[in-house]
């Protein structure tokens, strides 16, 4: 790969980190579109066709640090609001972290971008939208797909380092692995029924069992509200947490759930009353406790409209 065709690329691959709060007061929904300002308009394009991770910041209660990766898709004016931009994230490109990463580990920060020549964290680290090294992604990608479990292998992570950078080395067959194994439906499906029962404490959220197999391994599945066929997302909030019979319900729409959760049972089910042996006493499914993971009434509707059978 010669000199031009290194520029070329190191131009054309731009990754970024948007900051996003649980409290925000933007239109945001981080698995379809992200609201800013103009002034950040030029940095958000240079993320176009390519990767960019999801940050709370450390002020906020609970912090989940960098907690996810999508990929832009395209930016618009916002149609609603003057002086606005909505970046849209490309349909089925979200994923959730398996393990959120914090913004300083035991070496010292994370993204050692926002750090300035003494070593010191600037300003850059309250911009909304900023650029991010290769390098710093691929350390944090590595870090939130949990390398430990096998999701994703090490390649060549490089050290933590003190002092910013300001040219940092393009190291590209790298940066290409960890890009192709966000794609990958295996890992994906891995890392989200991580994050799914994680947020249900391995239960189903239909029938409130927890059931723990000879193995340890809890029999339940992670089910998605809005479909991966129809672009639903690998978001917490698009998931819940399923025993084998209840999945199979679900994605059949013979049960179903309202925006408060009450499980709703099909008029065209065969055994309505053996279905509704098998929920709960509360006769809502069970949510988790942070109301970030909680179904998210946009999906929920979804199924109803296209999956459930009234």
């Amino acid at each position: 790969m010669d000199t031009c065709e290194i520029s070329r690329l190191s131009f054309v691959m731009a990754f970024g980190v948007f900051i996003h709060r649980v409290d925000s007061i933007y239109d945001d929904s981080p698995a379809e579109r992200y609201q800013f300002p103009s002034q950040y308009l030029s940095r958000a394009e240079a993320c176009i066709d390519d990767w960019i991770i999801y940050y709370e910041p450390r002020k906020v209660a609970e912090t989940r640090g960098y907690y996810a990766v999508a990929k832009l898709q395209q930016i618009i004016p916002d149609p609603t609001a003057a002086g606005m931009f909505l970046a849209l994230i490309e349909p089925g490109s979200y994923l959730d972290f398996a393990n959120p990463v914090p913004f300083s580990g035991p070496d010292g920060v994370i993204e050692t971008g926002v750090l300035n020549e003494t070593g010191r964290i600037s300003g850059r680290a309250q911009s909304a939208v900023r650029p991010i090294s290769a390098i710093d992604f691929n350390r944090i990608i590595a870090l939130g797909l949990a390398v430990d479990d096998g999701i994703l292998p090490r390649i060549g992570d490089a050290p933590i380092s003190s002092v910013r950078e300001e040219k940092l080395p393009f190291h590209y067959e790298v940066q290409r692995e960890r890009v192709t194994v966000l794609g990958s439906r295996v890992v994906r499906d891995r890392i989200f029924r991580k994050i799914v029962l994680r947020a249900y404490d391995s239960r189903c959220a239909i029938t409130g069992l927890k059931l723990i197999n000879g193995g340890g391994r809890a029999e339940v599945e992670a089910a998605h509200i809005r479909s991966v066929e129809a672009n639903g997302p690998d978001i917490v909030s698009n998931g819940i947490s399923l025993s084998g019979t209840a999945h199979w319900m679900f994605d059949r729409g013979l049960i179903s759930l309202n925006d408060d959760l009450q499980i709703l049972v099909s008029r065209q089910a065969n055994d309505p009353d053996g279905i509704r042996a098998m929920i709960n006493k509360s006769g809502r499914a069970l949510a988790p406790k942070r109301m970030v993971e909680r179904p998210h009434p946009h999906f929920l509707s979804w199924h109803r409209e296209h999956c459930f059978k009234h």
